[in-house]
């Protein structure tokens, strides 16, 4: 097997090893609390007390408003605390200096204190702070507080990964699968509370990329540019009308300094490979001008390790495939953004943004497959060694303008925007055939695949909202995009040695051309103890699918309604409850529309499916919050046309082949809750668990019926601690239990990061030190069982990397940057490449 027993020694004895990795973990969260807490017990006593309290604006005391305690040189957060049901609050201990208290609380401005001075052994009484309605203007000091790692906003929830300990040396993707209610698979395939197609946004735009792509660009961002992930599982009509599980929207940072500054980022790791990467974001804002800009830079080097076996089954025999593969990949990635922003009056703004990445990857890969009539007897062998290089060079610009039409917040917003993805990929596999003695029976065969792609995406879109007064707003819009994709699959093949020639059966080209007219309307009221929002989104979608040369054209056109429904009702000041229920589609990605044939070796391979047709999706969802903290919720949605990977067989050539297929419909049923709570003053954390159930149908799928459904959860929890010498540290604990998905059946998943930060040089340097997957757990173990074919896939990728990142801030922290937000945030999502 070329699977590495990577397990430490004492994780081996017998049958109980996992319930020694659950004994040891909780031992040693346990001495970490412990010396933690013997830690913070031997600080040096402080000797000032401060009290206070908070009221709203009505004069009702704020409850469990959050409470900091800020140094008034710089803003540090020193201390955190709670307000009690009177909005009272209460520091002991508080070392002599100069101080600002800060109250921060879920739909006011924050507030804050003047600054004052404590002596050692005095009591202060801080004036009552007054919280503002966020509605109102409130001018304040300016003030640094920390967030929550997990944050629940009225329509989403939000991880905000800056200057989080476990977001140094990771990228994107790695980040993502650590947000709340989101896992992704062994095909970096991204879902949403069990449920996938998923939109995923950057900056408000889409991507348009397909997940091979949008998972070659993610890990190409620096998980240090990253500002926060927004997880919105019920959109309103505002946004696209794709992806059936819902939405999430990475921000990156966004730099809100005055004059010339930014942040300088230097990182390394190493798993069972070396890698780094480094970063440096800068601004400048001078008058009506803002120009801001970034560049990042990564080396990787990583490999995974596969065992698959499989059976196929005929009418006559049955052939058992044993089958090892080693994945190694080296990828240089360098990311650019620049842009620019005008103040043409007080009430326009205009902007311009570049974004480019330039990734080139390099595979070497090693596939044995051992053939024959049992698994412990093989009666041929098959060696295919593999060479891989690929190339990204995307580019995307964006024009921008928001005008403000009057002070109530009447305003029309205008995005235009042109992206370019040009991919190229060579492959070669060179296969070998050997009987069990080892001689070579037959000429080796080599395979030659060039795949270039260029897609070009071009969107126009306005926005419009006009509040008629504080309880009522209407919002409108409407969007264009047209999208058009060009795959030219050269194929070549050498099966006698005399030299490679062209491959008539797979040579192709395919175009792909998609244009989609939406518009949207919003309608918002607030009542007393209720709010309610009706939405309503049209698009009319016209595509032409061209196999070039097998002259095969694929032609649709068709018109859908996406309403959308909210609604929200307060139960007295702690108990807030919700309705919600969208309307949503999944196009195919491009890729699964190309019916190119993409090979591992001559018995195993994919191809995609022209005849795909749109999933549509109705969700419904209920939840509840307690005291604006914590929130639970119960999700339903019915998806009809699923489409849905599936194994297939060609029972001439005795190889399976991967594609996709639309299902009859898929249920899904999930029940979500998130809770933060606090241990004490330096020990916070929160808690996410998503419980499932996906069931598929299908009738008549191939000659055969399939319902099939399971019950399945995943368990999120992250531990923050504030230690001694302003030392951080963060837990992260994640498991996934067994679940199913199409004819996929998958085993358990569990792992745990580990972190600690400290900033020196008055804050501006910054040290971080994680390892994630610490003791190595993490894999996939895969069956499936469908038709004449068994499956059994053992995957196992360089989860556990220790890395250390350094990062220096220079500038100050006066003036904000405006938000920006573009058009194009949909169509990227669906572009993918193969090899």
């Amino acid at each position: 097997m070329l699977l590495k027993d990577t397990y430490c020694p004492i994780f081996r004895m017998g049958n109980h090893k996992y319930l020694r990795i659950v004994i040891f973990t909780i031992v040693l969260t346990m001495l970490f609390i412990c010396a933690a807490s013997q830690l913070h017990a031997q600080q040096t006593t402080a000797k000032g007390t401060i009290t206070g309290s908070a009221i709203e604006e009505n004069g009702k005391p704020a409850e469990y408003a959050t409470i900091s305690l800020l140094k008034a040189a710089d803003s540090a957060v020193v201390k955190g605390a709670i307000t009690n049901e009177a909005g009272k609050y209460l520091f002991e201990r508080v070392p002599e200096g100069g101080y600002i208290i800060a109250v921060v609380a879920m739909g006011f401005n924050k507030a804050a204190s003047a600054p004052f001075t404590i002596a050692n052994g005095t009591t202060i009484t801080i004036p009552t702070l007054r919280l503002v309605p966020e509605s109102r203007a409130l001018n304040t000091v300016n003030i640094t507080a920390a967030k929550p790692l997990i944050e629940r906003k009225p329509d989403r929830m939000v991880m905000n990964v800056a200057n989080t300990v476990l977001a140094a040396g990771n990228n994107a993707l790695e980040i993502l699968e650590k947000a709340p209610e989101v896992t992704i698979d062994r095909d970096d395939q991204i879902s949403l509370q069990g449920k996938t197609g998923v939109t995923v946004m950057i900056n408000d735009k889409l991507t348009y990329l397909s997940e091979t792509q949008l998972a070659a660009l993610l890990r190409a961002t620096d998980g240090t540019t990253i500002q926060s992930i927004e997880v919105i599982t019920n959109p309103s009509s505002k946004y696209d009308a794709a992806g059936n599980s819902g939405i999430i929207n990475i921000k990156l940072k966004k730099n809100s300094q005055s004059g010339t500054n930014g942040s300088i980022t230097a990182g390394a790791g190493y798993g069972w490979n070396f890698r780094d990467n480094s970063s440096i974001n800068l601004n400048h804002k001078q008058g009506d001008w803002n120009i801001f800009g970034s560049f990042s830079h990564g080396d990787i080097k990583r490999e995974q390790e596969m065992e698959l076996k499989r059976v196929v089954t005929t009418s006559k025999d049955q052939t058992f495939f044993d089958q090892d593969v080693l994945f190694g990949t080296k990828v240089h990635y360098n990311n650019y953004r620049f842009g620019v922003d005008y103040n043409t009056s007080k009430k326009n703004v205009i902007g311009f943004i570049i974004n480019g990445n330039h990734t080139n990857g390099y595979d070497d890969n090693d596939n044995i497959t051992y053939i024959g009539s049992s698994f412990e007897k093989a009666d041929t062998i098959q060696k295919t060694p593999s060479k891989l290089n690929q190339t990204y060079r995307n580019i995307a610009l964006n024009l921008n303008d928001k005008f403000q039409i009057d002070t109530l917040g009447q305003e029309i917003s205008i995005d235009l925007d042109y992206s370019k993805f040009r991919n190229n990929s060579r492959a070669v596999y060179d296969t070998r055939f050997f009987l069990a003695d080892g001689t070579e029976y037959k000429t080796p065969l080599k395979v030659f695949n060039e795949t270039p792609s260029v897609i070009t995406i071009n969107t126009q879109k306005a926005d419009y909202v006009k509040p008629f007064n504080k309880t009522l707003k209407f919002e409108a819009g409407i969007k264009f995009s047209a999208v058009k994709t060009d795959n030219d699959l050269q194929a070549k093949i050498d099966e006698t040695g005399g030299g490679l020639i062209v491959d008539t059966t797979r040579t192709n080209r395919f175009i792909y051309d998609e244009k989609i007219k939406a518009a949207y309307v919003n309608l918002s009221k607030e009542f007393k103890t209720t709010s309610v929002q009706l939405g309503l989104r049209a698009e009319h979608t016209s595509s032409v699918g061209n196999l070039v040369t097998k002259n095969n054209i694929v032609k649709r056109d068709y018109l859908n309604l996406f309403p959308t429904l909210f609604i929200n009702h307060k139960l007295g000041k702690k108990h807030e409850v919700g309705f919600s229920y969208s309307r949503r589609i999944d196009r195919p990605s491009y890729e699964d529309l190309n019916p190119f044939i993409y090979y591992l070796d001559q018995y195993t391979f994919s191809e995609g499916n022209p005849f795909l047709k749109p999933q549509y999706t109705n969700s419904f969802e209920l939840n509840y919050t307690y005291n604006k903290n914590i929130h639970v919720s119960f999700n339903y949605s019915k998806t009809s046309d699923v489409f849905t990977e599936i194994i297939l067989t060609d029972t001439i050539k005795k190889a399976t082949y991967q594609t996709y297929l639309n299902f009859k419909e898929q249920n899904n049923y999930s029940l979500n809750l998130n809770a933060p709570y606090t241990v004490a003053k330096w020990w916070t954390g929160s808690v996410n668990f998503t419980g499932f159930y996906n069931e598929f149908r299908t009738n008549d799928l191939l000659g055969s019926d399939l319902n099939k459904g399971k019950a399945a959860f995943v368990l999120k929890t992250t531990q923050s601690f504030l230690l001694p010498k302003e030392i951080k540290g963060e837990i992260m604990t994640f498991y996934q239990s067994a679940m199913t998905y199409g004819i996929y059946n998958i085993k358990p998943q569990y792992s745990i990061d580990l972190g600690v930060s400290r900033s020196f040089v008055n804050k501006k340097l910054n040290i971080k030190v994680a390892v994630s997957d610490v003791f190595f757990m993490r894999r996939n173990d895969i069956t499936a069982q469908y038709q004449t074919v068994d499956l059994d896939i053992r995957q196992r990728r360089e989860t556990r990397i220790a890395r250390i990142n350094l990062t220096y801030n220079f500038g100050n922290n006066k003036i904000k940057s405006r938000e920006r937000r573009t058009g194009a945030d949909a169509e990227s999502d669906r572009v993918k490449s193969k090899n």
